[in-house]
């Protein structure tokens, strides 16, 4: 019942957010527009849906003021756009907007663009250049999400590691069990609570405001935490329930299932597999991703725990074995179908951070192969030398009983004995001579007073002991980069940004300030600063505005201004911009800059008719 709502929550809860690093397609009015009456509203298309929050538009005026707007919502019911009403009177010159949505993947975009009402003109208007996030809450959850897959591998692992492998002590494995469930709450709890700072790019302290959790918990993201806790609570019970018992039952274990494919689809149905193409099946490979994971990497844990007690027999170390190369084969079945979703091209590979990453991923994992194949060697010389000692001490054992030991030697003991010597089972023996309230013999190792480890079965363990370690090691590696991986973005996705009119989260304008003096005895306030925005700043026609600010900020006007632009690494130009007085400003609507690289721009000022200065700045030019 629990899941089936948890999964109903998550696939129709919070439908309006969903996807997976959006990338902006367009803008009405376009960046760079020059209207001639104002528009009614605004209205952004992106590449996949978008959530909105408060404040997902801002828009300034000239002056920097903010102009009063309507509320944000979709267009028409389609979740990949965005759409804010606009005053009827907005006047005249050139407005900045400022946009932030959340993708469904838990990461907040922004950028900026620019329209002009009747003709461009000087802005105050300023947009942060800086990160999207605040560092202090982007770094707590990234480590939140670290702790998160930890847990889950830990908790996931190691109940699978005590119902498939059946360890004959699990006392070692209960502090693995209730260290990975707290773990998983707490990294749960703080990623709910970090929600609504993290979307809307607040610092830490607006992490324990109610309104900002409600906000959280409308949301598709905050949906799946909150169903997180849910099942982890359904989670402490069942664990509760077994405390005390070797083995689940088969009602536990089937519960047990369910919570885990429950756990596993509160990442799928909130990160990058809840959109795009194919968005079924990706779900389905992404829970079998994580599950596979969980268990082959905390069944390691699991194991390295039991070695280092010395209560692992060589038939659980074989019985992982088997589930660890099961494992493996989901993952790379799994992992290369994501691959294949997530770059789009083999190219992205090399020329895209997720490409980088996950070719170092690919690299750990190939470390973790090593090392497994490794510990498979191990294992399996491990079960040939146990068994071999075994058979040689129970003939030796049965042959050299004497009649003084045989009358000596506890009935029990006798019959185990006997049993091996004759083809019948030591259970079978047991069962058939043992009354019904004695107390059972060991299970699945060796007694206390059972024969002691041979040199070689030792140098086994020790060396399995280094193997399963080194497995671990790597395995937290791994687990980085994949924390890394869900939060960058995909190639397919950065391919479409790309071709998109803007780009994500960057000022689409390049603005320069250029300082000049021309101070002398006869003229002490000849100085001042020349403000350059050349948009959008990438190859091709860029429109270029220029205003003057005197040595007060306030506005000044000059006879004459004139700009160039070179580039001495290719031998071109200068070439003039051809600016020309707009009543206030000095503008060129088309400058071509044919190449990208680092130009020269010069900007002469002239004050007087003997009075002028050249200055020269630097500016990047993008394709």
């Amino acid at each position: 019942m629990l899941l089936g709502t948890t999964v109903l929550l998550l696939l129709l809860g919070g439908a309006g957010q969903a996807s997976a690093h959006a990338a902006l397609r367009g803008a009405d009015p376009a960046d760079g527009a020059v209207l001639k009456t104002a528009p009614r509203s605004i209205t952004l298309t992106f590449t996949e849906s978008v959530g909105l929050i408060d404040d997902t538009f801002r828009v300034f005026d000239p002056g920097n003021g903010r102009v009063e707007t309507g509320e944000a919502q979709h267009v028409g019911g389609r979740s990949d756009t965005a759409r804010v009403t606009l005053p009827a009177k907005l006047g005249a010159g050139t407005f900045t907007v400022a946009w932030r949505v959340v993708s469904a993947d838990s990461h907040p975009i922004a950028g900026a663009f620019t329209f002009s009402i009747g003709a461009p003109s000087a802005t105050l208007a300023t947009v942060p250049s800086g990160p999207v996030e605040d560092p202090a809450v982007a770094g707590l959850h990234k480590l939140g999400r670290y702790l998160a897959y930890g847990a889950a591998a830990l908790l996931i692992g190691t109940a699978a590691f005590v119902a498939l492998c059946r360890p004959p002590d699990v006392r070692p494995l209960r502090g693995l069990l209730v260290a990975g469930w707290w773990t998983f709450t707490a990294s749960t709890v703080l990623l709910l609570l970090l929600r609504a700072p993290y979307e809307t790019g607040a610092g830490p302290a607006q992490a324990l405001d109610p309104s900002g959790l409600a906000r959280t918990l409308a949301g598709r993201p905050g949906i799946a935490l909150a169903a997180r806790l849910l099942l982890l609570a359904a989670a402490a019970a069942l664990l509760l329930r077994q405390r005390g018992r070797i083995r689940p039952t088969r009602a536990t274990a089937v519960t047990g299932i369910a919570l885990a494919v429950g756990l596993a689809l509160t990442w799928a149905a909130a990160e990058h597999a809840s959109a795009g193409i194919q968005v079924p099946a990706a779900m389905a490979s992404s829970v079998l991703h994580l599950l596979a994971m969980a268990v082959w990497l905390g069944g390691l844990t699991a194991l390295l725990t039991l070695l280092r007690h010395g209560t692992l027999p060589a038939a659980v170390a074989a019985r992982f074995s088997r589930l660890a190369t099961l494992s493996v084969t989901v993952l790379a079945v799994t992992g290369a179908y994501q691959a294949w979703r997530g770059l789009g091209t083999l190219g992205a590979l090399t020329e895209t951070t997720y490409g980088r990453t996950l070719l170092a991923k690919l690299a750990a994992v190939g470390l973790l192969l090593l090392a497994g194949v490794w510990s498979r060697q191990w294992t399996g010389r491990l079960v040939r030398t146990e068994t071999d000692h075994t058979q040689v001490t129970d003939e030796t054992d049965v042959t050299d009983v004497t009649e003084q030991e045989e009358a000596e030697m506890p009935e029990n003991q006798l019959v185990v004995k006997v049993a091996a010597a004759v083809g019948v089972s030591a259970k079978e023996g047991v069962a058939a001579r043992t009354p019904a309230d004695a107390p059972s013999p060991p299970v699945g190792g060796r007694s206390a007073d059972g024969p002691p480890l041979t040199p070689a079965e030792h140098a086994h363990r020790r060396a399995l002991r280094r193997s399963v370690l080194a497995e671990v090691v790597v395995s937290v590696v791994v687990l980085g980069l994949t924390t890394v991986l869900t939060g960058t973005l995909p190639g397919r996705a950065q391919a479409e940004a790309a071709t998109s009119e803007q780009s994500v989260g960057l000022p689409v304008a390049s603005v320069t300030m250029v300082p000049f003096d021309m101070s002398s005895a006869g003229a002490p306030g000849a100085r001042g600063t020349v403000q350059i925005t050349l948009d959008p700043g990438r190859v091709g026609e860029n429109s270029v505005q220029a205003v003057v600010y005197g040595p007060d900020g306030g506005f000044a006007t000059v006879p004459e201004l004139r700009l160039s632009f070179s580039l001495p690494g290719q031998d071109i130009g200068p070439l003039d911009a051809k600016i020309t007085d707009r009543s206030g400003y000095w503008a060129a609507d088309a400058v071509n800059l044919p190449l990208p690289g680092t130009w020269e721009m010069s900007v002469t000022v002239r004050a007087s008719e003997i009075d002028q200065v050249t200055e020269t700045k630097t500016v990047r030019i993008t394709r």
